[in-house]
């Protein structure tokens, strides 16, 4: 701390100029005759030490000043520092608030007041859990700072720090008041005016997304192989994929989904080959390939038995390699068959995505290999052309050129990067794949950067996920130890999902159009739910049985939460427009604990949409969506809405509670659409 090194060194200044003092007495004697120096060797002595000490003086004096113009410098930064605009009016505040995002502004101001030389002060803060005594959210940055400052010496405590935080922090219409608890916590209780006013807004101008800086971003996943089916391996990344696109684009950024489809290299051969013999008249007919699943194994088996088969699919590869018209239309032909059944699962599962495949690179990959080769970054290894990712030659090496001549997955992916930087003109790159792939897109990334393609303010993010387990906590797979179909998965879902509605009576209260919408809500719903609610780092179970569970963090849970909501109105028998227009002669009011309870849980939705953004985990969001659904199932047990005679006649509408349903509604009905689930009204 720059305070401490100012009182060193004037503590060494001090001690220096006495020491010349001294010698400065001693050379004054000698000045004014005093004769006993005269010869004696202690004169030379103290000029040499008297010079000494002007030089160390000169030295501690140019020290004092470099440290307090740093000083100053630093105090002149932690007055910036202040420069974040606080709330001063709730009027001003929109639906679309972040109460974590100025309460971090709040604390930043405090801290920075109380302690102006600690550079980049922690700030932390957390939501305060379920017991109202500890506030609503909670400042923990005092532990930290105390450990700062007892580092530089400055003796404290946790407590102390946090009474000095809050002594200069400055008021604010959202808080309350704030205390100091145990050993140095801040506990922040909110202000209900604040907060009465900010779900207000919501009724009237609707979910917003929080302001953020947009950004273009590549969203990479899905990525099938062309003639191969989708099967429950590719289920993640489609699903997870799709869901970080939706609260991307939610917040405004430029989303550009891509399909890494793999549609180019060896196999091609085979599948033209086999293509040839089997429908010869395929570029006048359009061959009736139903299953190219099993038109893959058919080639795949007399590529693998037949030597001749085996060399004219060598020869087809060339020639598609070459660009001959009738090869690239066979590939063609292949590609699109395999790509309408692709869209078929996308079709179902509400999934939009942009097919550019391998193919896609083949001349850019032609320019990149040029590009490193010119600027050096490629190195003989065996035959093969490599990169590394630093100069230092740690971790795997990206083989850009194999020993053959021939590219790989590396080159494909330098080339695509590339692409996506100069072209696409991208800011942020994210990659949608298994755990496993890990370790290749952070190479990219070094190699990208070193080969000054990426730059600082671009970056690269690798999305990883667990495998699928079975109930038996294996991989799953089919009994007969095949690879499970996605669409026989989506299938089974569809059934299941009508005998759970069948089960439960929906059928004879549901119009036939109504059912069919609860089903595939249902079946798709609870399918994309059981994968976002867990983390996706790890592996999770498959199980219908607890995908269609009514009870718990599922989606069908939510989905009835929701459809009861909205009855709640419906049956009130008032419309949006009479609640507003009693939002603007009342105002909302939240009077009860639940209600309480219930508002602030609302209010943080967009503190939870800028957590999912940045760090791309959606199990926060469902996590967020269960919370409010207990919330308000404990809200509804405690609070009437309606209130009814013993005939049934309505004879009392408490209206400010049916402005908290209608708000509950609405971000339940965000939430879900983010995470690609549909709702339905009736359930």
């Amino acid at each position: 701390m720059t305070d401490m090194n100012e009182k060193r060194l004037e503590e060494r200044t001090t001690r220096a100029e006495k020491e010349a003092r001294a010698i400065e007495e001693e050379l004054e004697k000698l000045s004014k005759g005093d004769l006993s120096y005269v010869g004696n060797p202690e004169l030379d002595k103290l000029l040499t030490e008297n010079e000494k000490l002007k030089h160390r003086l000169a030295i501690l004096e140019n020290a004092i000043k470099v440290e307090t113009e740093s000083s100053a410098a630093i105090k002149k930064e932690a007055k910036k520092r202040t420069l974040p605009m606080l709330v001063t009016d709730t009027k001003s505040v929109e639906s679309n608030f972040c109460i974590l995002e100025e309460l971090k502004n709040l604390f930043e101001v405090a801290i920075t007041n109380a302690y102006p030389d600690l550079e980049n002060p922690p700030i932390a803060l957390t939501l305060s859990g379920n017991n109202p005594k500890f506030g609503d959210y909670q400042c923990n940055s005092a532990m930290a700072i105390a450990q700062l400052l007892k580092a530089n010496n400055v003796k404290t405590n946790p407590r102390e720090v946090a009474n000095n935080i809050l002594n200069k922090t400055p008021t604010s219409p959202i808080v309350q008041r704030i205390e100091v608890a145990g050993a140095g916590f801040l506990n922040i209780h909110l202000n209900k005016e604040f907060v009465e006013h900010v779900l207000s807004s919501i009724l009237k101008s609707g979910i917003q997304p929080p302001a953020v800086k947009k950004e273009k971003v590549i969203v990479d996943f899905s990525s099938p192989n062309i003639a191969k089916e989708m099967h429950v391996g590719h289920l993640r990344s489609t699903i997870i994929g799709d869901s970080i696109c939706r609260v991307l684009e939610f917040l405004n950024n430029d989303v550009v989904r891509l399909n890494h489809l793999g549609d180019w290299g060896t196999q091609f051969g085979m599948l033209i080959a086999h293509l040839q013999d089997k429908y010869p008249d395929f570029k006048t007919k359009s061959p009736p390939i139903s299953d190219l699943q099993a038109f893959y194994k058919e080639s795949k088996k007399r590529f693998d038995e037949d030597e001749e088969f085996k060399k004219r699919a060598y020869s087809c590869v060339v020639q598609l390699q070459s660009h001959q018209p009738d090869y690239i239309a066979a590939w063609k032909l292949i590609c699109e068959v395999s790509r309408q059944e692709f869209q078929k699962i996308y079709d179902r599962l509400d999934i939009k995505i942009i097919d550019r495949g391998e193919s896609f690179y083949q001349d850019r990959m032609d320019a990149v290999v040029q590009f490193l080769k010119g600027k050096g970054f490629l190195e003989e290894d065996e035959g093969r052309l490599i990169m590394w990712g630093s100069e230092k030659r740690e971790g795997i090496p990206l083989t850009v050129v194999k020993s053959d001549g021939g590219y790989t997955y590396d080159t494909s992916d330098m080339a695509a990067i590339k692409h996506r930087v100069d072209e696409e003109k991208a800011n942020r790159f994210i990659y949608v794949t298994d755990v496993g792939q890990y370790t290749h897109f952070m190479t990219i990334d070094a190699c990208a950067r070193r080969a000054g393609i990426l730059k600082d303010d671009q970056r690269v993010e690798h999305v990883g996920f667990g495998v699928v387990l079975g109930e038996d906590k294996k991989k799953f797979k089919t009994r007969s130890g095949d690879t499970i179909k996605l669409i026989e998965l989506l299938d089974e879902g569809l059934k299941r999902s009508l005998d759970k509605l069948v089960e439960k009576g929906r059928d004879k209260v549901l119009s036939s159009e109504e059912l069919k919408r609860a089903q595939e809500a249902v079946a798709y719903g609870c399918i994309k739910y059981a994968d976002l609610s867990h983390n996706r780092i790890n592996d999770y179970i498959f199980s219908f049985d607890k995908m269609l569970d009514d009870k718990g963090n599922t989606a069908v849970y939510l989905l009835y939460a929701l459809t009861r909501i909205r009855s709640i109105a419906r049956n009130a028998q008032i419309s949006l427009d009479s609640l507003l227009a009693e939002v603007d002669r009342i105002g909302l009011k939240l009077t009860h604990e639940s209600e309480w309870k219930l508002g602030k849980t609302l209010l943080r939705f967009p503190e939870v949409i800028l957590k999912v953004s940045s760090d791309l985990y959606l199990h926060s969001l469902c996590e967020y969506l269960y919370e409010i659904s207990s919330a308000f199932t404990e809200f509804y047990d405690k609070c009437f809405c309606i209130e009814k005679d013993k005939e049934g006649k309505i004879v009392k509408i408490i209206y400010e509670r049916l402005m908290l349903c209608e708000i509950t509604a609405r971000v339940m009905e965000k939430s879900l659409e983010i995470l690609g689930i549909k709702t339905v009204s009736k359930m």
